[in-house]
């Protein structure tokens, strides 16, 4: 993944304040996605079946460097646009 680069050296608080701020994006066909969730595990799972009934959803794996729940647990990290 790209932001590996970009995390190192960054605290959580950092990473999830950025997070924040990432609220929607463009998809190369020029459509714009609303993010509806940040998480993963059995929750992501949950969200992503919610979703799913209301319509069309796109689901993005981020880096879950520094998310140390998400990294001693192995476990990956999404969004749900």
């Amino acid at each position: 993944m790209d932001d590996k680069r970009e995390t190192r050296g960054k605290t959580i608080q950092e990473r999830m304040a950025e997070e924040e701020q990432v609220r929607e994006k463009t998809d190369d066909q020029g459509r714009r996605w609303k993010k509806a969730y940040f998480g993963g595990g059995e929750h992501f799972k949950n969200w992503l079946a919610q979703c799913k009934e209301l319509g069309e959803v796109e689901v993005e794996e981020v880096d879950s460097t520094g998310y140390k729940c998400f990294e001693e647990g192995g476990e990956k990290l999404y969004r749900i646009w």
